[in-house]
């Protein structure tokens, strides 16, 4: 079951933007430390990364969180991937070009399971090398659900 959505722009900068946890006091490595060129989707303590294909943009962000697996969807994605991800408050910070003021609320703290896909990523890539920037032409739908044991 569907729990919530909301939607968000993340601020790529130099091809990237994380996701991690509100409370950055408890991130290990915060972004953009340790990010890894040409990684989709990096997997970090408290924290994820995203490989963007457009420089520098604002990409929008359709955020989903489940109380279990949603499942398989059909869709027009050019890349796609999974990775875990522990919050301790249950809030999730967007990182690009600074931190976002907006937060994505899990609604509790825990171990999640994230799908991250986007679409896009062509157009990104052309835009951004022919106009410099970019907003909304890299799309993201990101899906949070409980981690099972």
């Amino acid at each position: 079951m569907l729990l919530r959505q909301q939607e968000l722009d993340a601020r790529v900068e130099f091809w990237s933007f994380g996701l991690q946890e509100s409370d950055d006091s408890v991130v290990p490595v915060p972004f953009p430390d340790d990010f890894q060129w040409g990684v989709f989707l990096q997997g970090h303590v408290r924290r994820f990364d995203v490989f963007s294909a457009g420089h520098t943009h604002t990409a929008l962000l359709a955020v989903r969180v489940w109380d279990s697996s949603p499942g398989a969807e059909a869709g027009d994605w050019e890349e796609q991937a999974e990775t875990d991800f522990e919050s301790v408050t249950g809030d999730v910070a967007v990182w690009g070009a600074g931190r976002s003021e907006d937060l994505i609320r899990l609604g509790r703290p825990g171990m999640w399971r994230v799908r991250v896909r986007c679409a896009g990523r062509t157009e990104v890539e052309r835009e951004t090398q022919s106009e410099g920037t970019a907003y909304g032409v890299e799309r993201y739908a990101i899906d949070f659900w409980p981690k099972s044991d």
